[in-house]
C-alpha cells in the first residue's frame, strides 16, 4: 500500500517529536512505583486502556529493562504513528487487531512469544468500545500459556482528549503513581471469564 507524500512527511516529523515529548513529560513529573517484588524476567502479556499508551512504556521499561517486547499495533495511519514512536524505546510493532488482520497479528505475536518476547495489547483498541475487552487477548494467553500483568496510572493532574479512548496526556510537574498488577492466568477460564477477569485487574487503581 502507497503512503501519501503527507503522510511520509507526518511519520518522519511527528514519531521523534512524540518521543521527546513523551521524556518531557515523564522526567518533569514525580513518579511513585507500586509494582510486583522479585519479577521473573520471563514473557508476559502486558495490559492497558488505550487511553494509557502514553506513559505506558516508562512502567514496562522500570520493571523488565532491556527485555524484549512486541505491541499490537492497529494497521491504520496513527497506529502507524505508534509504532514508530515506540520503536525509539527499543520495541517492535505487530500489525493488526480485531476489527482488521487479527489472524496475522495472533500468528506474528506467536512467533514473538517463541523468541521470547512479552507482548503488550490495549484489550479496547484500537476503536473500541472504551475499556471493553476484546477476543484476542484471551486467545493468546491461554494458546501460549502466558500470565498478564496489568498496567494502569492515576495522575494527579492531566489533559483528556475528546477521542473514542479518551486519551489522558499528564500535565508537566504533576505527579504520576504506576501500578502494575501481580501476574494472572486465564487457564481454565471460559472467554467470558477470561474477558471479566482483565477488566477487574484493569480496573483495580483507576
Amino acid at each position: 500500500m502507497q503512503i501519501s507524500f503527507k503522510r511520509r512527511v507526518l511519520l518522519s516529523i511527528i514519531p521523534p517529536i512524540a518521543y521527546l515529548f513523551m521524556w518531557f513529560l515523564y522526567l518533569s513529573c514525580k513518579k511513585r512505583y507500586h509494582v510486583p517484588k522479585n519479577m521473573i524476567k520471563k514473557p508476559y502479556i502486558v495490559a492497558f486502556w488505550h487511553e494509557n499508551i502514553l506513559m505506558s512504556p516508562f512502567l514496562y521499561k522500570k520493571i523488565f529493562k532491556n527485555a524484549k517486547i512486541s505491541i499490537i499495533i492497529s494497521n491504520h495511519f496513527d497506529g502507524e504513528l505508534i509504532a514508530k514512536s515506540v520503536s525509539f524505546f527499543g520495541f517492535e510493532a505487530i500489525r493488526g487487531s480485531s476489527s482488521k488482520g487479527g489472524i496475522k497479528a495472533l500468528k506474528e505475536s506467536f512467533k514473538k512469544i517463541d523468541l521470547n518476547h512479552s507482548i503488550a495489547i490495549t484489550p479496547d483498541g484500537p476503536r473500541g468500545p472504551r475499556h471493553s475487552v476484546a477476543d484476542g487477548i484471551v486467545a493468546i494467553a491461554q494458546k501460549k500459556g502466558l500470565k498478564i500483568m496489568a498496567f494502569n496510572y492515576k495522575i494527579s493532574s492531566y489533559w483528556r482528549l475528546n477521542s473514542w479512548d479518551q486519551f489522558i496526556i499528564p500535565k508537566p510537574f504533576s505527579s504520576i503513581d504506576f501500578y502494575a498488577s501481580e501476574p494472572f492466568s486465564l487457564q481454565d477460564k471460559t472467554k467470558e471469564e477470561a474477558k471479566e477477569l482483565i477488566k477487574q485487574r484493569l480496573w483495580r487503581y483507576v
